[in-house]
């Protein structure tokens, strides 16, 4: 763990997501993360917006590298996540439409999902070059091979290719063998150098980007289903239109038929049901959109225009007119109340 010693007290903070994906790491090792690392784990409903202080965050690795006695733990770690890991930011970056969009979303958001040393994006000849340097300090090897080698991964799942870089360099001491990092990147990895840097080439921007996953499917149904479960519970065909709305809404607009078709009945069917029990579709789908609306503007990452397209609008505009209906307000100006109270 010597080579941990070229950390320099870093400024910033990174995602309750990284934290996370350690505590998940650790347990599929056999260990008790919990009992080991001495905290309790985020809340899984955080959505990844909690933070951790980088220099809490080089501590915890720090500790997990030394119980398992692993010094690439940080290449490990990184491989492992997935886009489902960022909940609806991972349906935000999958739904791009090739790799060079969700490289200027990710740079957008840099802030919101490693906010430590800021990342720089810039083309040289025919290679994209993402570069970051030293002015927040230096959170030390584990915790920057996690970050770089969480981003490839990311490139690799988002694309479904082996996203090959030109080459990759960090600012800390070199390893006792340079081989594991060039067998994992598949590329010359430098050590010792000014800048951390991802080098790849350009022609690999227009690589188009996969469908969302099952497990990214199933995390936002679970955020949804933790929103509509505040509902009165009632009888079950409420809480069925409900979900059913929720999850075809990724799809676009809801209909009663397509909803009745998931329920296994006709619109005529559903449409008795739900009168009998004093309601009517229309209703429900307007009253299940605004809980899902509020909670996608509490997370300052979502664009209007992706929370539009999350909840089945074909334009930002038929959104914002429909959350005046519903609200008085419009998105923005909600947005802004709900972040500063």
């Amino acid at each position: 763990m010597a080579r941990s010693a070229t950390a320099v007290a870093a400024q910033g903070v990174v995602p309750s997501t990284y934290v996370r994906l350690l505590y998940e790491y650790l347990e599929h090792q056999g260990l008790d993360a919990k009992k080991l690392l001495k905290e309790p784990p985020p809340e899984a409903v955080d959505r990844g917006l909690g933070r951790y202080p980088v220099e809490r965050w080089r501590l915890l690795l720090e500790k997990a590298a030394a119980r398992l006695g692993d010094p690439l733990l940080g290449l490990h770690l990184g491989r492992s996540i997935t886009p489902a890991h960022f909940g609806v930011i991972g349906y935000v970056l999958l739904a791009c439409g090739n790799l060079g969009a969700a490289l200027q979303r990710l740079q957008q958001y840099q802030r919101l999902i490693y906010d430590v040393n800021p990342m720089r994006y810039r083309l040289e000849k025919t290679s994209v070059v993402l570069e970051w340097g030293v002015e927040q300090g230096r959170p030390g090897a584990l915790a920057d091979e996690t970050a770089i080698a969480a981003l490839v991964q990311m490139a690799r799942d988002l694309t479904g290719h082996a996203f090959p870089p030109e080459e990759v360099c960090f600012v800390n001491a070199a390893p006792a063998s340079l081989k594991p990092y060039r067998d994992h990147f598949g590329c010359p990895v430098k050590f010792e150098q000014p800048h951390t840097v991802v080098r790849f080439p350009q022609r690999l921007l227009a690589l188009p980007l996969r469908q969302p996953d099952a497990a990214l499917l199933a995390l936002l149904q679970q955020q949804a289903d933790a929103l509509l479960g505040e509902l009165p519970s009632g009888d079950s065909i409420e809480q069925a239109v409900c979900r059913c709305i929720a999850t075809q809404s990724r799809e676009g607009e809801p209909t009663l038929e397509r909803v009745a078709a998931a329920l296994h009945t006709t619109p005529r069917t559903l449409h008795r049901r739900l009168e009998k029990e004093g309601c009517n579709f229309r209703g429900l789908r307007e009253r299940t959109r605004q809980r899902l609306a509020e909670d996608y503007l509490r997370d300052p990452r979502l664009r209007l225009a992706e929370i539009a397209q999350l909840l089945g609008f074909s334009e930002q505009s038929a959104f914002s007119r429909s959350f005046r209906r519903w609200t008085g307000q419009s998105p923005n100006a909600w947005r802004r109340r709900s972040l500063s109270s």
